[in-house]
């Protein structure tokens, strides 16, 4: 039997959500740090919400720069119906919520937002961080949350000895807020 969706308010916008999403009966408390102290994207270009879930990060920037275009992808097929339906709902045209293998591989982002999927493991979160990360334009920029107690400091070490300037922007109630800057080319 197929669940129902639910609301969460998010703002003055209530989204629908549902069982087998990222965080599905409420905003999470990471996410809600994120949107809180994150700056303001750029105002055009294309941005990215890597693991969008049910949406609310895609949809925050979206609506904080409606003349840019607002990749939202995941890999969970529920989430990324959530997300356009959702996108819909508050008439937000410039969100496009695909799973990631639909993204043009040769798309670069101004900017990259994210609560990442720690829990996947280390390896495969590694993988993805670097894949997306590298896909930044040369003056764009990362903001991704993570708890502490789930490597957020680790987590920021390692981007930087991968040649990713990385900075803690904000520590609250646990997280983490990273801003991360493209990787330094290497000399050939």
């Amino acid at each position: 039997m197929p669940s129902r969706p639910t609301e969460v308010v998010l703002g003055p916008d209530t989204l629908l959500t549902d069982r087998g999403v990222f965080s599905g009966n409420r905003i999470d408390p990471g996410t809600v740090e994120l949107l809180r102290v994150v700056p303001p994207p750029p105002a055009t270009g294309e941005l990215l919400d890597l693991g969008c879930g049910y949406g609310p990060i895609a949809l925050t920037m979206a609506k904080r720069a409606p003349g840019a275009t607002v990749w939202a992808i995941d890999t969970n097929r529920r989430a990324v119906a959530l997300t356009g339906e959702n996108a819909s709902r508050l008439g937000l045209s410039n969100v496009r919520a695909i799973t990631p293998d639909a993204v043009p591989p040769e798309l670069r982002f101004a900017a990259i937002w994210s609560n990442p999927p720690i829990r996947v493991g280390k390896e495969s979160l590694h993988a993805l961080l670097l894949a997306w990360l590298d896909r930044l334009t040369p003056d764009g920029l990362a903001h991704l949350v993570v708890h502490k107690h789930l490597g957020g400091d680790s987590l920021a070490a390692w981007l930087t000895a991968e040649g990713h300037a990385t900075k803690r922007l904000a520590s609250r109630k646990g997280y983490r807020l990273l801003e991360v800057r493209p990787r330094l080319m290497q000399p050939t």
